[in-house]
């Protein structure tokens, strides 16, 4: 049997991705499919810590905008993100995977306080870990908070699945001569402004030597395909 390219991996989910073809909410068999993929990657041995993004509820300061304080409309969307975690660790343990939930902000009656020891060892039992609420601070998205557990638990690559297929010249919704990328570096990412995560986001993981692959989720399979080192998506290092 093939083994695995990657030991542990952070794999970082939209929270739009989690909503389907809506906008809004939750997709179930979204989320069982991804829950199946995530599966199959723990039985091949994988240690996969997962960050939940909360757009499909509430995104800080786009959805706040000029209405709210933007240190309150971050916290909203942190507690969305939570929201997330927990529908994807019910998910998983319906289908008999082992699971913990962390969260950066203390909610112990729902999740465990984010503790990086803790996260290694659930990770190093074959227990699946979901990081929710972010990094817990305001003005820092769920990429960077991705990037940064990436980092903490000392993972392979960072998983980043989106809504898109890659990383692109330019918007390829907006631009019908943009063009996808199979490999770029982070300073090039950085240069062209490409949205692939946040500037704060991608200097961290450029830092810490951390590659990120950027693939799409509307087939959760590539995060099986992803693991096992085969071409899919762009590979940012």
């Amino acid at each position: 049997m093939e083994q695995p390219k990657f030991k542990r991996v952070l794999l970082k989910i939209s929270g739009e991705a989690l909503a389907g073809k809506d906008s809004r909410g939750l997709d179930f068999k979204v989320i069982g499919q991804v829950c199946d993929a995530i599966k199959r990657c723990a039985k091949m041995g994988v240690e996969m810590g997962v960050v939940v993004g909360g757009g499909n509820f509430w995104r800080g300061l786009k959805d706040g905008g000029d209405a709210m304080e933007r240190v309150r409309a971050d916290h909203m969307g942190m507690l969305a993100t939570a929201i997330n975690a927990l529908a994807v660790a019910d998910v998983l343990e319906q289908k008999g995977v082992p699971v913990r939930v962390q969260t950066a902000i203390d909610m112990q009656a729902v999740a465990e306080p984010y503790i990086r020891s803790k996260a290694i060892r659930h990770l190093e039992k074959c227990r699946v870990v979901i990081f929710g609420c972010g990094t817990g601070n305001p003005y820092f998205s769920t990429d960077t908070a991705a990037v940064l557990r990436a980092a903490e638990i000392n993972a392979d690559v960072i998983l980043l699945a989106k809504n898109i297929d890659g990383v692109y010249s330019a918007d390829p919704r907006k631009d019908p001569t943009a063009t996808k990328y199979s490999r770029i570096s982070y300073s090039e990412v950085l240069a062209q402004r490409l949205a692939v995560m946040d500037t704060t986001a991608t200097s961290l993981s450029m830092d810490n030597k951390i590659p990120v692959l950027l693939f799409a989720l509307k087939d959760p399979e590539n995060i099986i395909r992803a693991v096992m080192g085969e071409e899919v998506g762009t590979i940012v290092e």
